[in-house]
């Protein structure tokens, strides 16, 4: 099976990105090459991009208080495993102290370093990080994998509380659904949704029909779209029924 997601607000949206970046630049961040370190801080660059949205601290603040609220209310019930309960409220709390105390400028210790902060204005120009326009990253490409990994550790520092916080929040999101098998008809499927209570959509498809889906939705309302993916990577429209999985979190 193939896992789809699509967010129904901005604020998953967000989250998504900032996880998709992070785990990128975990796998990155544990390899020993060079080249793979520079890659590391190319995401480590779009993940201060996303993460520097002026009301993603307060939005995040929000949503710890809502899950805790939440909870709260089952404390004392015979039918939910206090230690269970006591344990994610101990995470909440954990997150919440981590955002709040988010001080500094996200990336500022990194844009610090000088040729860190001509390595991010030069990244965009093709070809722009050789070695004769930036010979103090060229370097320190030249240290260690180990010296290499310090540095970035020590740079990354601020992003905890984001990472922290973003895999907390949509754990608990996508824990908070149930998977249902639905039928697109000829290729097509389309649900109402009701306003507000949902905020990820997931689909499940078996690899088998080298089907792709296209998404939207909001919400109020979710489309899902098959396309076939031919053997020369064309796209065609899917006319036939499509047998697939969806799950909707809120």
């Amino acid at each position: 099976m193939i896992h789809y997601e699509h967010p129904l607000s901005e604020r998953v949206r967000t989250y998504l990105r900032a996880e998709h970046l992070l785990k990128r630049f975990e796998e990155l961040f544990r390899r020993d090459t060079q080249i793979d370190h520079h890659f590391a801080l190319l995401t480590l660059f779009e993940v201060i991009e996303v993460g520097s949205r002026s009301d993603l601290k307060s939005e995040m603040l929000k949503e710890i208080e809502r899950y805790k609220m939440q909870l709260n209310a089952y404390r004392d019930n015979p039918s939910v495993s206090q230690n269970t309960l006591q344990s994610l409220l101990g995470e909440l709390d954990h997150a919440f102290q981590l955002v709040s105390n988010q001080s500094s400028r996200l990336g500022q210790s990194l844009t610090d370093t000088e040729w860190v902060g001509s390595l991010k204005n030069r990244a965009g120009i093709p070809g722009g990080t050789c070695s004769f326009d930036l010979p103090a990253y060229h370097a320190w490409q030249h240290r260690s994998a180990d010296q290499r990994r310090s540095d970035m550790m020590a740079w990354t520092k601020p992003l905890e509380a984001l990472s922290v916080c973003t895999t907390l929040l949509l754990r608990l999101l996508r824990e908070n659904g149930t998977m249902q098998r639905v039928m697109a008809t000829k290729g097509q499927y389309q649900q109402n949704l009701p306003q507000g209570r949902y905020q990820l959509m997931r689909i499940a498809i078996s690899n088998d029909l080298s089907l792709v889906p296209e998404v939207s939705g909001n919400r109020m309302m979710a489309w899902v779209r098959f396309q076939r993916l031919m053997p020369d990577g064309r796209l065609e429209s899917c006319q036939d029924d499509v047998s697939f999985d969806i799950e909707l979190c809120g």
